[in-house]
């Protein structure tokens, strides 16, 4: 799979190239990922081969600029290759999303020239693992509670704190961590964020998370004592940087994985379409029966709903006319719509449903992560109510 690259930064990912890549995607997820997906989910960990032909392919990546090595795509395209990536086990995403997505993207929108070029092309080719560093115990879905802290010490910055579930800690080569600079006041929340290198001493990665799916994808805690970064750290040159990339890199990343999540729904209604039609009870095909066919009904319909509205959200952010609800509208509906449909697939296959080394059972145990990161479904039922009352307001105010 090649794709033109450009130095030009105007430039984007043309259709011909995007084609080609989604399909060299397609066969990738199916041809190779699928056969081994029980392996990945009981060694916990994706095979070497596997990552280096994710890089080979340029999916490390796929999101960076061409500008910096990267395959361009925007929004729009991200969500197609995203929907393909989800038709496999979520690992294999995870394996390069943060590169892509709130790690790289952070770089990518408020990074310096310097730093971009400093970072940037070894993101783009997997050579560099990128975590974003944000969550705490205390300040998961709301990034404006966060207590890590940084304050100056001369010309550096010394960060002190702790950070929960980082994706990729165990393997990441630069960490992208949000601090607190100062308490919120009328400038701002006060947050921060630093490029900080794997190897800076102080700096202390946990033991791998153990947790209920997932597995090949690693998350551990992240320990920051007293570590201390220069200036050039510190991203966009600018203090006040920090609290809008996470909201910005967060708001695009939620679009993303409700496309994750809509793969993993085409996933789990394709294996229950497939059982259902060659399953038997009583020697009759239990896709004969109709309250069978009400739950695949009621899957398709969550997954066009889905794709649809995941499509909609990326055009809007492409095309800046919503970057705030549409995202928390695709991934609240998306993500809660995955765990119905996989809920229904489990009770489609019945017993087998329930047992390891069916794929359902994996899909719905990996699910339920969907509703949680990068902002919990209570998260974006705020986002949008409340963004919802703020329009009515600002509309009520223009009348007068």
């Amino acid at each position: 799979m090649t794709a033109t690259v450009t130095s030009d930064p105007t430039v984007q990912l043309d259709d011909d190239d995007f084609r080609d890549i989604l399909a060299h995607t397609r066969t990738f997820v199916r041809n190779v990922v699928v056969p081994r997906e029980q392996e990945i989910d009981e060694t916990d960990a994706i095979p070497a081969e596997i990552r280096t032909a994710a890089k080979d392919m340029g999916l490390f990546g796929f999101a960076t600029p061409q500008q910096w090595g990267g395959l361009g795509m925007n929004l729009v395209q991200d969500v197609e290759l995203a929907m393909e990536l989800g038709y496999t086990t979520l690992a294999l995403r995870s394996m390069f999303g943060t590169n892509n997505g709130i790690a790289g993207q952070v770089l990518v929108s408020y990074g310096t020239e310097e730093q971009k070029t400093t970072w940037l092309e070894g993101i783009a080719s997997g050579e560099v693992v990128a975590s974003f560093a944000l969550t705490e115990a205390g300040a998961g879905s709301n990034p404006a509670g966060l207590r890590t802290k940084a304050v100056r010490d001369g010309d550096d910055w010394l960060i002190t704190g702790e950070k929960r579930f980082i994706t990729n800690a165990l393997i990441a080569n630069l960490f992208v961590v949000f601090a607190r600079t100062r308490s919120a006041d009328s400038d701002g929340p006060g947050i921060a964020v630093f490029l900080v290198p794997s190897d800076t001493p102080g700096v202390q990665v946990g033991s791998k998370d153990r947790k209920m799916g997932h597995a090949g994808s690693t998350t551990a805690t992240v320990h920051f004592d007293g570590v201390r970064v220069p200036s050039s750290a510190l991203v966009g040159g600018s203090e006040d940087v920090g609290y809008r990339a996470a909201m910005t890199s967060l708001a695009r990343g939620r679009v993303h994985v409700a496309a994750l999540a809509v793969g993993q729904a085409q996933r789990a209604l394709d294996e229950s379409v497939a059982y259902a039609a060659t399953a038997t009870q009583g020697g009759t095909a239990i896709g004969d029966f109709q309250l069978v066919q009400a739950m695949l009904a009621d899957q398709q319909t969550g997954v066009m709903a889905g794709r649809a509205l995941v499509r909609d959200a990326a055009r809007s952010w492409v095309e800046d006319t919503d970057r705030r609800l549409a995202p928390s509208i695709a991934k609240l509906y998306c993500t809660e719509m995955v765990g119905k449909v996989a809920d229904l697939a489990v009770q489609i296959h019945g017993g087998s449903g329930y047992m390891r080394e069916v794929a359902v059972e994996r899909i719905y145990r990996d699910v339920r992560l969907l509703c949680l990161y990068e902002g919990t479904s209570e998260i974006q039922r705020l986002i949008i109510g409340g963004g919802l009352v703020k329009q009515a307001r600002n509309t009520a105010g223009g009348q007068r």
